[in-house]
């Protein structure tokens, strides 16, 4: 891998995992029609925790104020003091969270199973298409009026489902994640700030089971390599910041439609080039 391809893979994360478009998926097609080497899977998710650095940024105070929510709790609870009322927002957010990351959890068998897919880029087309699919409809969906105050524990759960089915390559975890809140009735607002502060565990936990498993099988992390890994990740995070904050924007303008028609555009196209056996870089475009 190259310092370029570092850059290249690393732009393509920070814009590709918040724009709903498919993160997995975009890496996976510019690998293979870009004529690009196969990255190894470590990399790719260091790139997704440095998007989520990009996260921590955007939502630090929701962040901080989580942690201490969190950790009052317990105080609370050892001390056997009780809310009268509702309890404060942030220790509700995190309670829906910890919901709604729990369906996560059945994947963790089918884990494997799952990453071999992103290897089909035809698969992954397909998946593209169908992430169309799911944000054109979301854009027909009418604004809803749930926030943390009252959003319930099937809402969450129901959005983590869709989380686990965007662990599959081609579909957009922050498309699916953000259209099945919309669907239980979600603030678009709140459905984008659920969706991308969701991702926290989900993000760190895939990062540990990764780390954990180059150590197991490797030894240890490549030390020739780490210079490369931090610069797709400083790309990734950055890039990934101003993404964020586009999401934010569209989403409350319901203007997922666009990217709909980018991801029918894109799947069709790689689709068509792989059945015809092209690489971008062999076809000389």
């Amino acid at each position: 891998m190259t310092s370029f391809m570092a850059i290249i893979l690393g732009f393509v994360q920070g814009v590709a995992e918040f724009l709903p478009i498919s993160s997995s998926g975009h890496l996976t097609l510019f690998q293979h029609f870009f004529g690009m080497p196969e990255t190894d899977q470590l990399f790719n998710v260091l790139l997704h925790f440095a998007t989520l650095l990009a996260v921590c940024v955007v939502y630090w105070k929701d962040i901080w104020e989580m942690i201490v929510e969190f950790f009052s709790f317990f105080l609370d609870l050892f001390s056997n003091q009780t809310y009268r009322g509702h309890p404060p927002e942030a220790r509700r957010m995190v309670l829906l969270i910890l919901v709604g990351t729990l369906p996560l959890f059945l994947v963790l068998p089918f884990k494997k199973k799952v990453e071999t897919l992103g290897s089909s880029p035809i698969f992954v087309s397909c998946a593209l298409l169908v992430t169309g699919c799911i944000l054109f409809l979301s854009d027909q969906m009418a604004h809803g009026h749930k926030t943390v105050r009252n959003a319930t524990l099937l809402d969450v759960l129901l959005v983590g489902l869709a989380q686990g089915c965007a662990t599959i390559p081609g579909l957009s975890r922050s498309g699916c994640t953000i259209s099945a809140g919309m669907v239980r009735g979600f603030d678009r607002k709140f459905a984008v700030r659920y969706s991308f502060l969701m991702s926290l565990p989900a993000v760190l936990g895939a990062t540990l089971l990764e780390v954990l498993d180059v150590m197991e099988l490797e030894g240890g992390i490549p030390a020739e390599n780490i210079p490369l890994y931090l610069l797709g990740m400083a790309v990734a995070a950055v890039v990934g910041y101003f993404s964020i904050q586009l999401v934010r924007l569209l989403a409350d303008k319901g203007r997922f439609g666009a990217f709909a028609f980018y991801c029918w555009g894109a799947g069709a196209l790689f689709l068509l080039l792989n059945v015809m056996g092209w690489t971008l870089v062999s076809s000389g475009t």
